[in-house]
């Protein structure tokens, strides 16, 4: 049986571990040498005889990256999302760490940085720690694991209706909003018109044909977007409304390729494409339409996405059904619809009467009569 050998003052010890690898260890003391490779010994026979799980071995978060963005990212529909987070924000957090370093309290600052320095909303950051446990738990499930326990993080808390959350307000803004955008061409014009008009995202407006546009039934079928399919990878359908039927109809006649919006090229727009922000933020200012607080910082009045909020909120304020919404908006959650519940006009309308109508007051009683004599 190998023993600890002199080495210097020390003594030290030497074994093989469970992967084959050569291992060794000092200490001060023989008697605490000697315990330390028995117990070595013990663990190795152990994983061997399969009552003891193997030692994970020696991997970092940088490696755990490399894996991520090889084999698990490009079988992602927000794989190019993925790989954005972990290149500039959670590999120079987290890449030189070991695994089994990565813990709460790191994760903790890491939220807080992010939070206290209004570099990003909480949502985003909420995004950050979502993947990274994700990442995490994928370590803990190789044939070989590279971690033993993936441990559980706080994520920011986020309000489903976001203190972000924008939109073109009344028909006015969104009349002004639509005349500015003649002003940069008739493709702008229409492709904004159709955004408001719709709620559509920004990819499935990109991969939009004509096709999918059903003037008999007037439907737009829903199955596509930029370079996939839809976000929650089902085909839905969203009517054509009277103000964008007419906008529709002409448009056909003088773009009648089979993409609804191509850029100058004649292609589909990309996701980085200057109709998304540039034109947006120039139409926003020849609209009159001001700027706004964002994180603390200077916004332009709506982002490109607060165009489907604008339909949606624009759809209950003017008495549209909240479950058709859902279908037309295309989201798998009833609970991510009602956040714009509380705009619809005479909401409680029907509550009004629900304690019954007595008058509790009793004519001319205050409520502090009130209290007294039910106390």
């Amino acid at each position: 049986m190998a023993k600890p050998t002199p080495h210097r003052d020390k003594w030290r010890i030497r074994w093989l571990d469970e992967h084959g690898k050569r291992q060794s260890a000092v200490f001060d003391e023989y008697k605490t040498a000697q315990r330390d490779l028995s117990r070595r010994l013990v663990e190795v026979e152990e994983v061997r005889r399969g009552i003891r799980n193997a030692t994970p071995p020696e991997k970092t978060f940088g490696d755990l990256c490399d894996y991520w963005v090889e084999h698990r990212a490009p079988r992602k529909r927000s794989g190019k999302d993925d790989e954005s987070i972990i290149r500039r924000h959670l590999r120079p957090a987290f890449g030189a760490m070991r695994l089994r370093d990565v813990g709460v309290e790191d994760v903790d600052a890491y939220v807080n940085g992010k939070i206290d320095d209004e570099e990003l909303s909480d949502k985003t950051v909420s995004n950050h720690v979502t993947l990274l446990a994700t990442m995490l738990r994928l370590a803990t499930t190789f044939k070989v694991p590279w971690l033993t326990h993936a441990p559980r993080f706080r994520k920011p808390k986020v309000s489903l209706f976001s203190r972000d959350f924008q939109w073109l307000r009344t028909d006015d803004e969104i009349g002004r909003f639509l005349r500015a955008a003649r002003g940069e061409g008739e493709h702008v014009v229409v492709f904004y018109a159709f955004a408001v008009y719709t709620g559509m995202r920004a990819g499935e407006l990109a991969a939009i044909e004509w096709p999918d546009v059903d003037f008999e039934r007037r439907l737009i079928t829903v199955q596509r977007s930029f370079d996939g399919p839809t976000k929650s990878d089902r085909v839905r359908y969203v009517p054509i409304l009277d103000p964008l039927l007419p906008v529709l109809r002409a448009w056909k006649l003088r773009h009648p390729g089979r993409l609804v919006f191509t850029n100058q090229a004649g292609a589909m727009f990309a996701p980085s494409g200057r109709i998304f922000q540039e034109v947006l933020h120039r139409v926003l200012a020849a609209a009159d339409l001001p700027k706004v607080k964002r994180n603390g910082k200077e916004r332009p009045y709506v982002r490109f996405h607060d165009l489907r909020h604008t339909f949606a909120s624009h759809w209950v304020t003017k008495g549209g059904d909240l479950f058709k919404l859902q279908k037309i908006l295309g989201h798998q959650s009833v609970q991510m619809t009602m956040r714009y519940a509380h705009l619809a006009p005479e909401a409680f309308k029907d509550d009004y009467g629900r304690f019954g109508a007595a008058d509790i007051l009793g004519g001319d009683a205050t409520v502090v009569e009130i209290t007294r004599k039910s106390g």
